[in-house]
């Protein structure tokens, strides 16, 4: 199958310029301008940008919390990326205490086999890591799994101790690994959700009111502290406001290895929707919590900046009936997450590039390149050149589109942006040169996703 795509604008992280792509055998073939050879398929995309696929490094599908499983899976889930754009999304097998490493991986493995209808990958949450165990860091990475994550925060559950997270990262120093890591200060906020729930605070609100940004400056803090001591980068997920960020930004200035990512949820949206009336906050409850909204603007200066470097979606969605609900008078009891995998590249393209925040190469950079280059995957992923696989969204700068629960294709009974109408959309979209979606519709099909083995860290 011989696609050909006429008379596009191509973006890249580093250009944009016009030409055609020749797309065979999954692979993007030729680029040049004016193109006149044989295809099995012509699609025009005249006025409009042709980009690298997006890759989302941070969802959580098919995932068991709180007493329950996030809604979507990996079928509902994928197509809902592929319908935003994404065409590759790195997702978290995770550790059960006391169990090998290799059976989270295997576990996760089932759970996307048959079902991604996009390429995928894992990281692996490490939840326990006795010396013994370390070794399993090494057989994963040769398997391709070459990113781990810890928590330091969730006590009792995925919380681990700065020991092991110091051992982490010093295998990761041997092994070329990437440790993610979820910066919060789990000991000091449970001591504070204590207090609440003792006080009688029991509403939505007070799950952002108990996780400060301080506790999360702290341990983004520390955590870069821990990376510098062990000789290891780290990458700081779901970065939600300015304390933590001044923590990357000075890391940064001294030259260490110190990334980032946001997501569009503390890019759009702010504490205030945790005051909306009756249980409706319960919608945004999210680890980190929104915060106020003078730090989405710092937020958005670190993207430009490069203080940040990647915008993933923390995809966690539960539906607000039934799930959410059932932290109905006990806030520490409502399922962590909300759902956004279908929207992020129009939401960054409105925010960032319509609003005058940064350029329509830095977009692609932050959705696509930067992720694909920390973890592994480019030129394969992540960049239009010949030989890289045929990921490509054809996507109109011009076309409007109101972001609600009634359109979207995510498996979940509310949308955390309902209403917000966003300037540029995808209109088709490719995977390994396959259209996957196109006027509006998933033409592709469950199961055509593959496993991707990924390189080790080479930075940025």
């Amino acid at each position: 199958m011989r696609t050909l795509i006429k008379n596009g604008t191509i973006v890249t992280a580093v250009d944009t310029y016009p030409a055609d792509v020749l797309i065979a055998d999954e692979k993007i073939a030729v680029l040049g301008k004016g193109l006149e050879v044989k295809a099995d398929r012509i699609l025009d995309a005249t006025g409009r940008y042709v980009i690298p696929g997006g890759l989302d490094a941070h969802t959580h599908l098919d995932m068991p919390f709180g007493g329950t499983i996030s809604s979507d899976d990996f079928q509902t889930g994928t197509i809902a990326a592929a319908y935003g754009g994404t065409t590759t999304l790195i997702d978290f097998a995770i550790q059960a205490k006391g169990e090998p490493l290799r059976k989270a991986f295997d576990t996760w493995m089932g759970k996307a086999s048959g079902k991604a209808a996009i390429d995928y990958a894992f990281h692996c949450i490490v939840t326990d890591l006795p010396d013994s165990r370390i070794p399993e860091m090494d057989e994963l990475v040769r398997e391709g799994v070459t990113s781990f994550k810890l928590f330091m925060a969730y006590p009792g559950v995925l919380m681990v101790d700065d020991g092991t997270i110091f051992k982490a990262l010093s295998q990761a120093a041997k092994n070329g690994a990437l440790i993610c890591m979820h910066a919060e200060n789990g000991g000091a906020i449970d001591v504070l959700v204590k207090r609440a729930l003792a006080e009688g605070k029991t509403a939505p609100k007070y799950h952002a009111l108990t996780r400060p940004t301080t506790a999360e400056g702290e341990a983004t803090g520390r955590a870069i502290a821990l990376a510098e001591m062990a000789g290891a980068p780290i990458y700081i997920v779901h970065m939600s406001c300015n304390d933590a960020l001044q923590k990357v930004r000075e890391a940064r200035d001294r030259g260490l290895p110190a990334y980032a990512e946001t997501c569009p949820q503390y890019l759009f949206l702010s504490y205030d929707n945790y005051e909306a009336p009756g249980f409706e906050g319960a919608k945004y409850v999210m680890t980190p919590p929104l915060r106020p909204r003078w730090h989405q603007e710092e937020l958005w200066k670190g993207l430009a900046k490069d203080q940040l470097q990647v915008v993933s979606t923390d995809h966690c969605p539960f539906c607000f009936k039934e799930q959410k609900e059932l932290g109905k008078g006990d806030f520490s009891k409502i399922p962590n997450g909300a759902p956004g995998i279908e929207h992020r590249l129009s939401l960054i393209y409105h925010g960032g590039v319509r609003g005058s925040r940064f350029s329509v190469n830095r977009w692609v950079e932050l959705c696509s390149t930067a992720p694909a280059k920390l973890f592994g995957l480019y030129p394969r992923k992540g960049a239009i050149a010949v030989g890289s696989d045929a990921d490509l969204v054809i996507f109109n700068p011009n076309a409007k589109a109101t972001l609600s629960a009634r359109t979207h294709h995510m498996r979940v009974d509310y949308s955390a942006y309902e209403g917000l109408e966003v300037q540029g959309a995808p209109e088709v979209v490719l995977s390994r040169g396959r259209v996957i979606i196109e006027n509006g519709e998933f033409v592709g099909k469950p199961g055509q996703g593959r496993f991707l083995k990924r390189a080790t860290y080479s930075g940025l």
